[in-house]
């Protein structure tokens, strides 16, 4: 009985710190000017996107700067028709090809949140015909929902014949798949990308949800979002609305037709405009940071930003200049709907190009700057990647556009101060309050401060202690400043209540105070 009286004493006494000390802090930007450098951008921006549209033969475009959940800058050029002439406007309404993947794939994150299925459920569960397809090797697994998300299902790069199937009915697709399919790898072993993948998933969201997946993403996220003007069938569109697509052959441009909705349409049907989409990006830019407080979807934010983590790396390149021509490798990897990516200097964004005969467009986003860029165009391809990777690198560099800087909770303030004390003092009180016993296990407590007083007599009496750089809730950075020199001090706390310090480590720092 004492020791159960015991145990609940302490339990109490760590929930009480926790409600004092504990306080949650999400990141947050520290630079009140944000805005103001953008727009100080926006003529370079828009001279970048008019020259990549006359070097590469594009008929027009459109494209705009969104920034903490509102499209605060757009542009439209050239002309969305050419026979007879049409001018680009903001609310031309354009094909967005395999921009449409990652609405697929937060309806299928949708339906799992809901309980309507599993992300490891076997695809045959939801596509009967499904059954009759052998994988290659027999020690192959069973190919799931989770295998066509983060295209790993085996299946093979198929953009010149998934492009051209955008229109085949429901029938078509079962028959398809009735018959077998050919497989490029093992499902499992690596990433290739399947537009037949998320035409597949599109028809298990039909089948899960009870609805056309054209409808069920209409009415569960399209329409929660208000993005009135995004549509699946181009005959919705007023013809004088819809941009028209053209390639650029033998030195003129030549009409691409439009190929109504089908089964297909999943991996890359959906049509939109700048001011639309704008409002989808903003979904997902503000689900970060993790956050208390409403969450009012239509989906939660925890999914967004789940579907913001690399599901598969894919490979490291190294052709990514700065915008100096400094080298900046990057990794890149692929999630459910989107690329990720994170290059050498710590930045990181998502994207996805899209194209189709007639059109090319991209959008990409940095959650941790707040800032997404859009882009569409009506030729074959449009390299739109291209432009906007060039407008990013102007805001991160030329606009020296910041991310969210971590803020410490007051826990780790707390032991911050504790732990500057202590290592000019080596108070037994603060030891006993502020260090987790493994600190002196793992090395004894004369040894440490053997150490530390060697660093405090190289940098001379300490005059002040610099202000605490948090990196999360658990961790942090100061200095102690000396006459002489600084010694970095780094320290991690413990997960267990109440938080003490685990992990320190020391530097000395040369150069001035």
């Amino acid at each position: 009985m004492v020791r159960s009286l015991a145990r609940l004493f302490l339990l109490s006494a760590a929930l009480v710190l926790r409600a004092a000390d504990l306080e949650f802090t999400p990141d947050r930007f520290d630079d009140p000017d944000r805005r103001a450098r953008i727009e100080q951008l926006l003529p370079q921006l828009d001279q970048l996107y008019v020259q990549h549209a006359v070097s590469n033969h594009v008929p027009g475009f459109v494209y705009g700067v969104v920034l903490d959940g509102r499209l605060i800058h757009s542009l439209a050029w050239g002309e969305s028709a050419l026979e007879p002439s049409r001018p680009m406007t903001l609310d031309t309404r354009f094909r967005i090809a395999s921009m449409t993947k990652s609405f697929t794939a937060l309806a299928i994150l949708k339906l799992r949140d809901a309980g309507q299925l599993s992300l490891e459920d076997p695809v045959s569960r939801y596509i009967p015909e499904f059954r009759r397809v052998q994988a290659p090797a027999q020690d192959s697994p069973t190919i799931t929902i989770r295998h066509l998300m983060k295209m790993t299902a085996g299946f093979p790069q198929d953009d010149p014949w998934g492009d051209r199937r955008l229109d085949d009915p429901v029938r078509a697709l079962e028959a398809l798949v009735a018959g077998g399919l050919a497989f490029s790898n093992p499902p499992g072993v690596t990433w290739e990308y399947s537009n037949l993948g998320y035409a597949l998933l599109g028809q298990v969201v039909t089948r899960a949800s009870r609805r056309p997946y054209q409808e069920y993403i209409t009415r569960e996220i399209l329409r929660p979002l208000g993005m009135s003007q995004t549509v699946w069938e181009f005959t919705e569109v007023p013809p004088d609305r819809m941009a028209l697509g053209y390639r650029w052959e033998h030195g003129r441009w030549i009409p691409e037709p439009l190929l109504h909705d089908g089964a297909f349409g999943a991996m890359g049907g959906l049509i939109t405009t700048l001011e639309d989409f704008a409002k989808y990006l903003s979904l997902h830019l503000e689900a970060w940071p993790a956050r208390d407080g409403p969450d009012a979807g239509p989906v939660r934010r925890a999914t967004l930003r789940e579907m913001h983590r690399p599901a598969e790396v894919l490979s490291v390149i190294t052709n990514n200049p700065t915008l100096d021509g400094s080298d900046n490798p990057r990794v890149a990897g692929y999630s459910y709907g989107l690329s990720w990516n994170r290059d050498a200097r710590g930045v990181t964004w998502l994207r996805h190009g899209g194209g189709l005969p007639g059109y090319g467009s991209e959008h990409r986003f940095l959650p941790a700057h707040g800032v997404g860029l859009i882009s569409f165009a009506n030729r074959t391809y449009a390299p739109m990647t291209a432009v906007n990777a060039g407008a990013m690198e102007l805001l991160i560099v030329a606009a020296a556009l910041p991310a969210r800087r971590p803020v410490a909770p007051p826990i780790l303030v707390k032991r911050a101060a504790q732990l500057a004390a202590l290592l000019q003092s080596w108070d037994p009180a603060l030891v006993a309050e502020a260090v987790s016993p493994n600190l002196f296990q793992d090395r004894a407590e004369a040894d440490r401060r053997v150490e530390v007083e060697a660093l405090l007599a190289r940098c001379g009496p300490v005059r002040s202690v610099s202000p605490l750089e948090p990196e999360n809730q658990l961790r942090g950075r100061f200095e102690l400043v000396g006459e002489r020199g600084r010694v970095g001090v780094r320290f991690t706390l413990m997960p267990e209540l109440p938080p003490r310090i685990q992990e320190v480590t020391l530097e000395f720092l040369a150069g001035p105070p």
